[in-house]
């Protein structure tokens, strides 16, 4: 018996559990090892690592990646624009806010301004356009008479089903000429990195306290 390998492996698993410390163990099958592998230590990423304008000069992997989700973002809203030129909506969040609605169904102001990761200010005025507009209307819950929600209107579907040729074309053009796979590889690190921002996000944090305790809450 190789025990030689079998140590190598074992040390193998132990690095994927330390990578992975938000997985529940007891749900981990042999796939997710496997996709974690083939991720990690694939030939490519064994031999190459990308460059990047400023890397010899000490540029870090962090201030890239920063700068082309920034730059990501202002690409998908000038597509956004393009999308919506001429016709009723005056943003991007209008269109998004009622595609929220009209997928997930109706939810609360709080719900559906936490969906879209907004201020409450600027979330508000979306949605008090949204109601002017007579797009979406807010109601009593039929859980909870106590409590408000909103649901997307017949006029805020047509409106939006009248645009959605152009939106999802603009959807798809953000991801340019990407492969199956590297979309796939890209939602898995967008979800990862979601997934550790979100329950920071959640805790409403002051600004000027947010850097610190993020920090503080985090093994950065």
């Amino acid at each position: 018996m190789n025990y030689t390998l079998i140590k190598d492996i074992v040390d193998l698993v132990a690095e994927f559990e330390d990578q992975n410390t938000g997985l529940n163990k007891s749900a981990v099958t042999i796939d997710d090892f496997k996709k974690w592998i083939i991720i990690n230590y694939d030939a490519q990423n064994l031999t190459t690592e990308p460059n990047w304008e400023g890397k010899e000069s000490g540029r870090s992997p962090e201030s890239v990646i920063n700068t082309l989700i920034v730059h990501m973002n202002r690409y998908a809203k000038s597509y956004s624009r393009s999308a919506i030129f001429g016709s009723d909506f005056s943003s991007q969040e209008d269109f998004i806010y009622l595609i929220n609605l009209k997928a997930f169904g109706e939810m609360t102001k709080m719900d559906l301004i936490k969906r879209n990761v907004h201020e409450k200010p600027v979330g508000i005025q979306i949605i008090n356009r949204l109601i002017s507009k007579g797009w979406v209307n807010q109601a009593a819950s039929e859980i909870d008479k106590r409590s408000k929600v909103l649901k997307i209107t017949d006029k805020g579907i047509q409106v939006l089903d009248k645009q959605m040729d152009k939106i999802r074309k603009a959807t798809k053009i953000v991801t340019g000429d990407l492969t199956k796979n590297e979309k796939m590889e890209l939602i898995r690190l967008l979800n990862k990195l979601n997934d550790f921002h979100k329950p920071i996000y959640d805790k409403h944090i002051e600004p000027e306290y947010l850097l610190e305790k993020a920090l503080k809450n985090t093994k950065l």
